[in-house]
């Protein structure tokens, strides 16, 4: 039975990723909430208002030692680590996201994509290796479920500028956005030249219709049972990609997310749809 922790953290921490998990078989279902539940807290903690690093640096440690064999008598860190050695997890890609999350502590912006990509690597491109163990998915498939994690990832970067602004954070690369005649990605920079600001987003989401390919062709390795909340949740990135790409300046007005019934509508689709069948961007934007 699900811990009501790990099914709060979830709820409260994401709309897509939250109702597409939901479709899942039970088993694979609780495991996805307990690696979720996981990163979530870390992230929070330094995403916090002000952050909160010690508490940040206690939940690291307190994995380290749960992994060594003292249990944290916390259930998150706990049930993260016997999940790790269920689905045999790398250790090296738990310490790669604890790192990308301690790196937002002290955060420097990324001055070109290649910068970024590191960061990327540890903040989500092995959560997506994580998901491949979970649904014990053969090697062949890795790369396409790291290229998933990092697509998902950019198009959250681009929905949170504002948000990230506000905490002096910068992640989309620096030297791009200076190339389009930007000094910053700042509300007040936009609105000096939306036109230069729309293109540069638009580039970025670009990257990550490319990044998103990459990731879907590796949907030939999934069992259709745990295809549909995949599929869902990348639709529905592709939905919040093009609702960004018809009108850049949106996402100072307000964070673009899909409404739960919009991700059901979703899964429901995808139940319809044939394994093999890919929706067009006319169909995801609906």
């Amino acid at each position: 039975m699900m811990h009501p922790k790990l099914f709060s953290i979830f709820r409260q921490g994401s709309t897509t990723y939250f109702y597409s998990t939901l479709f899942f078989p039970p088993g694979v279902r609780e495991k996805v909430f307990v690696l979720y539940s996981f990163v979530r807290v870390a992230d929070d903690y330094v995403d916090a208002i002000p952050q909160q690093a010690d508490e940040f640096y206690a939940f690291r440690d307190a994995y380290r030692q749960a992994r060594a064999g003292t249990p944290a008598g916390d259930v998150v860190i706990d049930s993260f680590v016997e999940l790790m050695s269920t689905c045999r997890f790398d250790p090296g890609w738990v310490e790669a996201f604890l790192a990308s999350m301690e790196a937002d502590l002290t955060h420097t912006p990324y001055r070109t994509i290649e910068d970024l990509e590191i960061y990327l690597y540890g903040s989500s491109e092995v959560i997506g290796l994580m998901m491949a163990r979970i649904l014990d998915l053969p090697e062949a498939s890795w790369g396409a479920a790291r290229a998933l994690g990092k697509a998902m990832q950019l198009i959250n970067f681009i929905r949170d500028i504002e948000e990230d602004c506000r905490m002096g954070r910068t992640y989309l690369p620096a030297a791009e956005y200076e190339a389009c005649g930007l000094a910053g990605i700042t509300e007040a920079d936009a609105r000096r030249d939306p036109e230069a600001f729309g293109m540069f987003l638009r580039g970025q989401i670009d990257r990550y219709e490319e990044w998103r390919d990459m990731g879907e062709d590796g949907y030939r390795h999934i069992p259709f049972r745990y295809l549909i909340p995949i599929r869902t949740a990348s639709d529905m990135y592709s939905w919040t990609a093009r609702v960004i790409a018809r009108d850049p300046m949106v996402v100072f007005r307000e964070k673009v997310k899909p409404k739960p019934l919009r991700v059901v509508s979703g899964v429901a689709r995808n139940i319809a749809r044939p394994p093999g069948g890919r929706q067009t961007d006319s169909h995801v934007l609906r």
